[in-house]
């Protein structure tokens, strides 16, 4: 009986090292440029915990890292999908190319200053573009019904604020490499 409580909880401790790694590993993409690797040490310092004391094998932390190191790779790729569908419609509403518009952000103009006289069109065009995202974040079951609402609800002002603001690309919170028409919303 023993045994089996022992073995209940380690398939408990392994289900928790799982989760906690994927949702480092996931967090940290979000950051990674910030990070330079430090979050994968603290997964493999945190696994290599566990397999000393004997809780997983070294196998189960591979296989845990390897995970990990999956999860991430796919959020940042679905990362730079949404920047680049943000990039398509920012760009095709305003009628230039995406070098003219990093060019010009990185210059100190808004996006409304860009837009001019589209900034509304833009404004429409982006809100279309966030509420896909957040409606495929639905349907894919990564969000709920009252997220999703909460989400849209906020649209319009972030995204007024953010075709408005000024981004100050070099500056502490922009890493080197930061696109300029990079949106932090978290639609998906």
């Amino acid at each position: 009986m023993c045994s089996k409580k022992a073995g209940v909880m380690k398939k408990k401790v392994l289900a928790t090292a799982v989760a906690l790694a994927v949702g480092l590993s996931v967090s940290v993409t979000s950051v990674a440029s910030a990070d330079q690797g430090r979050g994968k040490e603290r997964i493999s310092s945190f696994l290599s915990g566990l397999v000393s004391n004997g809780t997983l094998t070294q196998s189960q932390a591979d296989a845990i890292t390897k995970a990990a190191e999956n999860a991430a790779a796919a959020a940042k790729t679905a990362m730079k999908e949404k920047h680049a569908a943000f990039d398509a419609v920012i760009t095709s509403t305003l009628g230039i190319s995406l070098d003219t518009l990093t060019t010009r952000l990185k210059a100190g103009e808004s996006l409304a200053t860009i837009a001019g006289d589209k900034k509304d069109a833009l404004i429409a065009a982006m809100i279309v573009e966030i509420n896909k995202q957040i409606d495929a974040a639905l349907a894919a079951g990564k969000i709920t019904t009252t997220q999703a609402s909460a989400q849209k609800a906020k649209t319009t002002e972030r995204v007024t604020n953010m075709v408005n603001k000024v981004k100050e690309f070099g500056k502490k919170g922009h890493g080197k490499g930061q696109r300029a028409s990079t949106i932090s919303f978290k639609a998906a």
